[in-house]
């Protein structure tokens, strides 16, 4: 049995699941959320202990691996639509900076033309300053696919540093031919 798949998902106040068929919707302060599962899984709602319980169908090694999965993804709508998700980037270098312009992220990363990344549907993308952005979403995968595109336009240099990185995030940093000698 998936030790995190067996484990049920609690049903914070002010959220709704429903589950029709495989199509789980999730709706809550910050918004709505809709998934459809595979059908090697079961999701149902309790109830009494408020609650969503995964339970499998199959006991198929693909089963299995889904299990744990699909309990994941539930509590990670439940928590998007109560709390949201949250990533932040630092830019790192001399000239370099961001800005944000009506649905369109702006990057000035050392490149010969400014860079102009259009923000998808339910993402906010804000620069509290010229060198940090702040990606706030309930989807957590929108928000971790949309980090990761934008740290992928200049990742960080590991001579020098520059570069856009997760705010935190440490950079291995290279010696460089100084050290050959």
């Amino acid at each position: 049995m998936s030790r995190i798949g067996k484990r049920p998902v609690p049903i914070p106040q002010g959220v709704k699941v429903t589950v029709e068929g495989r199509l789980i919707t999730v709706e809550g302060p910050k918004g709505r959320l809709q998934w459809e599962h595979r059908p090697e899984v079961q999701v149902t709602v309790q109830e009494q202990p408020h609650q969503v319980v995964v339970q499998r169908v199959q006991e198929t090694r693909l089963a299995r691996a889904l299990h744990g999965l699909t309990r994941a993804l539930v509590n990670n709508m439940i928590v998007g639509v109560t709390q949201g998700y949250e990533k932040r980037l630092e830019i790192v270098g001399v000239g370099y900076l961001a800005a944000v312009q009506g649905r369109t992220l702006q990057l000035r990363v050392g490149y010969a033309n400014e860079l102009q990344v259009p923000i998808p549907d339910g993402l906010e993308v804000t620069c509290p300053d010229q060198q940090h952005i702040v990606i706030r979403g309930i989807d957590k995968q929108k928000v971790g696919n949309f980090a990761a595109s934008v740290r992928a336009l200049r990742k960080p240099d590991p001579y020098k540093g520059k570069g856009i990185r997760y705010q935190g995030e440490h950079i291995r940093m290279k010696e460089g031919k100084v050290s050959a000698k």
